[in-house]
């Protein structure tokens, strides 16, 4: 956007500039246009700009301007509303002469110092703060002039300061290279830091700025305190520093936005005139935000009067000394009183470790702390806040009242606090606002069961009132709860934690209740308000959670109780902690919060509400179980179906469904109970005024007129490039429909589709419908003859079960059996679409592309709950395959290609164009084999069952794929692991290692050790090729070679040796044979030549040879392949050598790698093996050892071998 604004508002500037009596001005702007080419330090926002002045110049626009001062004006307006920078201004100085200031390396000592001092103030305030106040960055040369009176001056006394502060308000020059050892001086040595980048356009030269290893004096580093201060004033590599200081998160900025300055700016004559224009000529970009402090300026962190920065930066001080006070508080009151005691230790850890950077008051400290307590606790009850006013501290002083034991007294006091009624319906009432000490409940407890107890013994439902209940004491909710249970059976209600006491009470059924018990059969309803408080709202909590109450009325307070709140010494931060829990029977805490009733109306309302309900709740009994009796009867799965139905019933009796306020919460609890148990999201309960319309109603049939509105509204066809079939319909159509229909349907649709060669049939919109048109459709994809079993239907309704087969006669043509069929699916491809998809899979008539199905149900019918209006959908059908017998539904069809829905497509194209390019990679495959495998005979062979063998290749769907049946079958054909598909790995670059790192890398190659009885022991795990080991052959033998060789036996260790190339075997063959005579090692066939190598032993080798005369073993394992095989074959054939391990790997001679035809398929062939009149040497088979024992023993036993054998020869 810069490039296209520069050039449009240049041109129509320059348009109006341009001409004049006078022909200096065409030239100005040229002039102009090339110093900002060559110096503005961002050239990518000048492209453009000679075409747009040469063609302002060409336009012949005639504006005189003939005062320069005014020329310069317009110039200045125009170049920086052009590239929105207001650093580039032009104007007229037809008598300014550049003054240079001298650089401050080449003043004298004394100058420097003098500068220094008058530029730099140091103290150290109260509270041991340190102040410093730069006035201008001295650059890296000046710095290192002036060293050793920098640091006795400056930096050694700043560093024992508690905290600093570095004022660069009346910082307005200094260099940019004395950035890095300021940044430094706060930072510490590792791992250095990449701080800025400067662009010099002038040189097009680019330097990263980096912390410095190492500085003069001690670091002040980067744990203290820094808070550095700036004004308008403050400009250059000050806000360099203030800049990075800020996004290191190394200080906090006090005071103003700094000035906005450049890295670089020079003012530049405009060819001979007397104009000049002032251009940024480099540009700096901080490593962590992108951006730059140049121009924008830095904005402070705390934003006040550059006068008053210095108290503000105090009073911040003082408060971020705080903090490790303030945290080390509350650590430790968490500690003492927190209730969750297993959270503690992470809590304490995370405090420890929080960064508290950006906190510049007590706010932020305490919103902060609040934060990562909340955020580790995943309690609201901890809270951290600020306040003026000292903490509440609410006294949960449950003594017992001193209570006259007078009856006449008891009675009015039981009949004070409790209020009781039988209301209309036979349901009890009551009422009471606080829960009473357990002590005093036990007194009053005769009076309780008389006055209670007894009227409410025969109630048929009980109203619960504590719309008005503000607490009271939490342990006396045994007492209550233990009267709503059935006293024969012992319940465990909750359990009270008390950190401060550090006990743990549960609370049960209790025994001997003094009235008759209410039982737990009963229905139970708590009315609660926005004052239900305390106890009162734990008691609504445990009702709700207990399955024993239906809560009524509105969100309880939710008043935080057993919680202590402190203050935090010597700041306003307080923090609540809580220091008991209440945990329900399910293990679960209740954190306050408030308790969400089942029914929200308002508290004036419940009562009436109340009524409603128990009067709905009277049937649910009845629906529950008819839901289970209609899955009984119609679900698909009977045996699933009892076990739903009986899980209903027992959810009702534990009282599951109290919380159910109407038809709609019971139709959503029922649905999730019934995908729940099931684990079939099909089954589904909803509840409707009117009767619903079912899917499955006959279909109406469509008349002339409409069969053509049918066809475009549901059909969707194109033939694509390659006679590529494209087929997509969204909805399967009844087979009477499709009847209708056919006619028009094979002319307008099937005619143009039937010849293409493949079908891509889009499924992704298809949500099923219909399924007795799915047999029709898969015929035209199968033979006439024989019939195929497409899928078996099992009907619950009708228990019978249904083969589904293809039709021995359709309209018009059959696609046939043999061309290929791609479906398309999406996570909206359901029932009837997903049988169809299913069907096709499972008999390898398609590959399905795209996303798994929905897994819908090819037949679900929806079932009245006896009279109410609720109904449930339920599955009465099961599809089950004819190849698996298995049934697709719930868990839907899964694609063979798994991609987007929107990718299938694409991804289909795909698979044509590689399917297409199958036979001929098979046939190209086949004649490489033949013509080079190693063993002519298996070759052709190979080739002949390939070509056989195509057929399995049709449900191919990748080249990874392709790649991995190819070389399963390569191998399984030859009996060769090593002829199989490979990739093409371009061949590295030679390296030209020095000798130093020539020796390094042979050291790290080979293993060499001495053993007792001077037992040599050489390892190597790679034969390397004869031309690159010649050369360095004279090192190999004088760092590996000669360590060796002049023991009295030698164990060769091959048994991690892959192999390598084999070009060097003979040479190394050849130390363990004599140089009188010549020995013939092996004879190796080369298959695309024809012709036989013979590999003797070579006369000269570098370096002394072993000879035949001592003792030789070859350590072997399974893994000893290739090249590491063809030595061992060689010592072994010629009784040079013991091989004692496991039989080797059996792989082949170095295959080559070719090129498939013109496809991107490689293969691996071996193309030479050893020749022996008996057939193939080592290939295939490995050589076995003379002495077998496993890998791992085989140095030992090697060992032993050798040392028994000196032993002996001692003797």
């Amino acid at each position: 956007m810069a490039v296209g604004r520069f050039s449009q508002v240049l041109l129509v500037l320059f348009c109006h500039v341009l001409y004049s009596s006078s022909s200096f001005q065409p030239a100005l702007v040229l002039d102009m246009a090339k110093i900002l080419l060559d110096n503005y330090c961002f050239p990518e926002n000048l492209v453009g700009m000679q075409e747009a002045i040469q063609q302002a110049i060409n336009s012949g626009e005639i504006l005189k301007i003939s005062d320069r001062k005014t020329l310069a004006s317009v110039l200045t307006a125009g170049v920086q509303g052009a590239l929105n920078d207001p650093r580039l201004t032009v104007s007229f100085e037809p008598n300014f002469v550049p003054v240079m200031p001298p650089a401050l390396p080449s003043l004298p000592m004394e100058q420097l110092i003098r500068l220094v001092r008058n530029s730099v103030k140091l103290e150290v305030l109260e509270n041991n703060v340190g102040y410093l106040r730069i006035d201008r960055i001295i650059g890296e040369e000046t710095a290192a002039k002036l060293g050793p009176l920098l640091r006795e001056n400056i930096w050694t006394k700043v560093t024992h300061a508690s905290s600093l502060i570095f004022d660069l308000r009346y910082s307005t020059a200094g260099e940019l290279d004395g950035v890095p050892f300021i940044i430094s001086y706060f930072s510490d040595p590792e791992p250095l830091i990449h701080i800025d980048t400067v662009f010099d356009r002038p040189s097009n030269t680019t330097k990263e700025l980096w912390t410095m290893s190492s500085i003069m004096g001690e670091r002040y580093g980067k744990r203290k305190d820094l808070i550095v201060l700036t004004s308008k004033r403050t400009m250059g590599a000050a806000e360099a520093i203030a800049y990075t200081l800020k996004h290191l998160n190394r200080a906090i900025i006090v005071g103003e936005r700094s000035a906005g300055g450049s890295v670089k700016v020079q003012k530049i004559r405009i060819g001979d005139s007397g104009f000049y224009i002032t251009v940024p000529v480099a540009r700096s970009v901080n490593p962590i935000t992108g951006q730059s402090w140049e121009v924008s300026g830095v904005s402070p962190s705390v934003n006040i009067n550059a006068k008053e920065a210095v108290a503000n930066a105090k009073n911040l001080l003082a408060v971020r000394s705080a903090i490790p006070n303030a945290v080390q508080s509350v650590s430790d009151i968490i500690r003492q009183y927190y209730s969750f005691t297993d959270r503690v230790p992470a809590l304490l850890q995370h405090l420890e470790s929080t960064d508290f950077f950006s906190v510049i008051s007590e706010e932020d400290l305490a919103n902060k702390i609040n934060y990562e307590l909340q955020s580790v606790s995943e309690d609201p009850r901890l809270m951290i806040k600020l306040t003026q006013d000292p903490p509440v501290i609410i006294e949960e002083d449950f003594e017992p009242e001193n209570i006259p034991n007078d009856p006449a007294f008891l009675t009015n006091l039981v009949d004070t606090v409790f209020k009781v009624r039988i209301l209309t319906g036979n349901t009890g009432y009551l009422r009471f606002d606080k829960f009473g000490d357990v002590s005093v409940m036990a007194i009053l407890g005769e009076q309780i069961a008389l006055k209670i107890w007894e009227p409410l013994k025969d109630t048929e439902n009980l109203i619960i009132d504590l719309r008005y209940n503000t607490g009271g004491s939490s342990a006396s909710m045994g007492i209550l709860l233990s009267f709503l249970q059935d006293p024969s059976q012992q319940f465990h209600f909750f359990t009270i934690y008390d950190r401060i006491q550090n006990t743990t009470t549960e609370f049960n059924t209790l025994s001997g209740l003094p009235g008759p018990p209410y039982g737990s059969k009963r229905g139970v309803y708590i009315l609660t308000s926005y004052y239900t408080a305390g106890a009162g709202e734990e008691f609504a909590y445990l009702m709700q959670s207990l399955h024993r109450g239906t809560l009524i009325g509105e969100i309880t307070s939710g008043t935080l109780m057993h919680s202590k709140s402190f203050q935090v010494e010597d700041t306003d931060i307080v923090i609540t902690v809580p220091f008991i829990n209440i945990i329900d029977n399910n293990g679960e805490c209740w954190l306050g919060g408030g308790v969400v009733p089942d029914a929200i109306v308002l508290a004036e309302e419940a009562v009436d509400h109340t009524h409603e309900i128990i009067e709905f709740h009277r049937e649910v009994r009845s629906l529950v179980e008819g839901t289970g009796e209609l899955l009984e009867v119609h679900y698909a799965i009977p045996e699933v179906a009892n076990k739903v139905s009986r899980v209903l019933l027992v959810k009702w009796a534990e009282g599951s469904y109290r919380s159910v306020v109407d038809y709609e919460s019971l139709a959503s609890q029922l649905t999730t109970d019934l995908q729940e148990t099931s684990g079939d999201h099909r089954l589904h309960v909803f509840y409707c005024d009117i009767e619903p319309e079912t899917l499955h109603d006959m279909p109406k049939i469509p008349t002339a007129e409409e069969v053509g509105y049918i066809i475009d509204a549901l059909f969707k066809i194109e033939v694509m490039p390659g006679n590529v079939g494209y087929f997509r319909f969204d909805m399967m159509a009844d087979i009477e429909v499709m009847r209708a229909i056919g006619p028009e349907l094979i002319k307008l649709v099937w005619s143009k589709l039937v010849n293409t060669d493949t079908m891509i049939i889009d499924m992704r919109y298809n949500t099923g419908g219909y399924s007795t048109a799915i047999p029709l459709l898969c015929t035209y994809f199968f033979d006439a003859e024989p019939l195929r079993h497409l899928y078996t239907v099992f009907d619950r309704s009708t228990t019978t079960m249904t083969e589904v087969m293809t039709l021995p006669q359709i309209q018009g043509q059959r696609y046939g059996s043999t061309k290929d069929i791609y479906i398309l699916t999406s996570h909206m491809t359901g029932s009837a679409a997903e049988a169809f998809t299913r069907t096709m899979k499972d008999l390898n008539r398609a590959t399905v592309i795209g996303e798994p199905t929905i897994g819908g149900s090819l037949s679900s019918a929806t079932y009245q709950i006896g009279n109410s209006i609720l109904y449930v959908s339920i599955p009465n059908q099961v599809v089950l395959s004819a190849v698996t017998g298995k049934s697709w539904e719930v868990v839907g069809v899964t694609p063979d290609v798994e991609v987007d829905a929107e990718d299938a497509l694409a991804a289909a194209i795909k698979i044509i164009n590689l399917r297409a390019e199958v036979p001929a990679i098979l046939e190209a495959t086949g004649a490489l084999v033949a013509d080079n495998y190693a063993f002519e005979n298996v070759g052709a062979d190979v080739a002949e069952k390939l070509a056989a063998a195509s057929g399995d290749y049709n449900l191919i769907s990748s080249k990874v794929e392709l790649e991995a049946k190819l070389s399963a079958d390569l191998m399984t054909l030859s009996g060769d692991k090593c002829l199989k598909t490979t990739h093409n790995i371009p061949a590295l670059p030679p390296m030209n290692p020095s000798p130093e790192m020539f020796i390094e890398l042979i050291k790290v190659s080979f293993h060499t050790d001495l053993f007792e009885n001077n037992i040599g022991y050489l390892r190597f795990d790679m034969f390397g090729d004869f031309e690159e080991v010649q050369a360095i052959a004279q090192i190999i033998v004088e760092h590996v070679w000669n360590k060796v060789v002049n023991t009295d036996a030698l164990i060769v260790d091959l048994r991690n040796n892959v192999g390598g190339p084999t070009t060097a075997i003979a040479g190394f063959c050849s130390y363990f044979f004599d140089a009188d005579k010549q020995v013939l090692l092996d004879k190796l066939y080369d298959r695309p030549s024809g012709t036989t190598k013979e590999l003797w032993s070579l006369p000269e080798l570098t370096g002394a040879r072993y000879g035949t005369k001592k003792s030789l073993i070859i350590l072997t394992s399974g893994a000893t392949a290739g090249a590491a095989e063809e030595f061992v074959y060689i010592m072994k054939k010629h009784g040079r050598a013991m091989i004692v391990g496991e039989t080797t790997n059996g792989a082949s001679h170095p295959p080559e790698t070719f090129r498939v035809g013109e496809s991107e398929v490689f293969l691996s062939i071996p193309t030479t093996h050893s020749d022996t009149t008996q057939g193939p040497a080592w290939e295939g088979a490995g050589v076995a050892p003379h002495i077998p024992v496993p890998a791992e023993a085989a140095l030992d036993t090697a060992k032993g071998i050798l040392n028994k054998h000196f032993a002996g020869a001692k003797k």
